[in-house]
């Protein structure tokens, strides 16, 4: 049996899987926490990338090994390969000035997406730099190199020490904000409006290019930013959407053409397969669940079973999931919202039905997003913790319009790593076929009138913000 591993340096924690590079089955993991904050000392991420490779057994019988990992980290080197300051992390958010003051520099929103496909805020790294330039003078100064997390763990498995053997792949470049997915090529110019000042970047890999090699032998692969990486282990293509609902939420499409949007709500990535991956990222997502259950004063599986007891359309009853504000429409400000309360709808059910709805109608919104580069919407895959709700599963083809896939539960990031693994060790023009059992396929016609009340509601709350 040919073993690969993958490697998924998360926010949270590093997990690894150790898979048969023919079926896919998983063969051992391990896992080891990452410490909390919105800047972290890369040495954690290699402390607990080591501390999960021993819970999961050594990759000393691992013949590939690939690094899936969170996007936009900036990590700075010196001229002689070391970590210049702690990494600031894609939720940090004190470079939100920064990413104003760089649409205004380079002639407004537009200009950024013609030339690298988003428009700045502050998780990209190019807003970082600035941020870094403005505030730590000295820092900025030193660094010689630039890359992003998974970029920096690729270049330690490989034993290297000099900045021009670093690589990075497509998807990961595609959201630092100075490399086009459309032009696959990098913009030093706009490095240099972050930083100040010229510095190695990462060469850009093909989908299935080797990185190099581990001490061990182990070939590496180029890696990917943890989205692609998920999109990669769905084996996701053209028109499919991944939508995952964690604590906020994610709608991505592998997309044949790049997608550039002035507004910003859609980052035009690239995927991990030489194609495209624009995305969208919501606030509200299965944290809305948990408040109408806490509200209820019910658990989730309660909550779902009343959600589905209760009519398509909840009567007319709308939530406007909006708990936190919202960044998809960007209403940083705005509340949720209840509207439609009548007799008949003041009822138990009916608000949970008018959660969940509620819940999809704004991935939905999302989905159009991301669909508006023209790439027809084939189907969706539904991941992430709110995907375990019988009632999101159920009620989301209606909502969303297309057939929807639940996949059982998983580490899709370090999974899609470790099938970038067996790519590029088999030399293939594809990545191997891994079937995923225990995937369930939920198909209903759709309810327009439900997407088409919550619009209403939801143009009515824009007014008060």
């Amino acid at each position: 049996m040919t073993l690969v591993a993958g490697i998924d340096s998360s926010t949270q924690a590093c997990k690894v899987v150790v898979r048969d590079a023919d079926s896919g089955a998983l063969v051992r993991e391990g896992r080891a926490p990452h410490p909390p904050g919105t800047e972290v000392d890369p040495a954690a991420w290699a402390a607990a990338l080591d501390s999960a490779v021993a819970a999961a057994g050594g990759l000393d019988d691992v013949a590939a090994v690939a690094v899936g990992g969170q996007q936009h980290g900036m990590v700075c080197l010196d001229e002689d390969g070391e970590v210049v300051r702690p990494a600031l992390l894609w939720n940090d958010t004190r470079s939100a000035g920064a990413a104003t003051d760089l649409i205004a520099e380079l002639g407004g929103a537009q200009a950024w997406a013609d030339a690298v496909g988003l428009v700045p805020v502050a998780s990209f790294t190019v807003t970082k730099l600035r941020w870094l330039a403005e505030h730590e003078p000295a820092e900025a100064a030193r660094t010689a190199a630039v890359c992003l997390p998974h970029d920096w763990l690729t270049w330690r498995l490989a034993g290297s020490e000099a900045l021009e053997e670093l690589v990075t792949d497509r998807s990961d470049a595609s959201g630092t904000g100075y490399w086009s997915a459309a032009t696959g090529e990098y913009r030093p110019d706009l490095l240099e409006l972050g930083l100040g000042h010229s510095a190695v970047v990462p060469r850009v890999l093909g989908p299935a290019e080797r990185a190099g090699e581990t001490p061990a032998g182990a070939v590496l692969g180029p890696g990917a930013g943890d989205n692609a990486a998920a999109a990669l282990a769905l084996a996701a293509e053209p028109g499919d959407v991944v939508v995952s609902i964690g604590t906020s939420g994610v709608v991505s499409m592998v997309a044949t053409s790049p997608l550039a949007d002035p507004s910003g709500t859609v980052a035009g990535f690239a995927d991990a397969t030489g194609h495209f991956l624009p995305l969208i990222a919501t606030l509200n997502a299965a944290q809305v669940l948990d408040a109408t259950a806490r509200l209820l004063g019910v658990d989730h599986d309660e909550l779902s079973r009343l959600a589905l007891s209760a009519p398509a359309g909840a009567g007319g009853l709308v939530l406007v999931p909006y708990l936190e504000g919202e960044r998809t429409p960007d209403r940083p400000h705005a509340t949720g919202a209840v509207h439609g309360l009548t007799q008949a709808t003041a009822d138990r059910a009916y608000l949970a039905r008018a959660t969940v709805e509620g819940l999809l109608c704004g991935l939905a919104d999302g989905l159009d997003a991301v669909a508006a580069g023209g790439t027809p919407v084939r189907r969706v895959f539904l991941i992430g913790g709110g995907a375990q709700s019988e009632a999101v599963r159920r009620i989301a083809p209606a909502v969303l319009g297309v057939p929807v896939l639940v996949p059982p539960p998983g580490e899709y990031v370090a999974d899609g790593a470790a099938r970038q693994a067996a790519w590029v060790l088999g030399g293939r023009d594809a990545a191997p076929e891994w079937p995923r059992p225990g995937t369930t396929l939920h198909e209903a016609d759709a309810v327009p009138h439900v997407r088409e009340r919550y619009a209403e509601v939801r143009d009515l709350t824009a007014r008060r913000n």
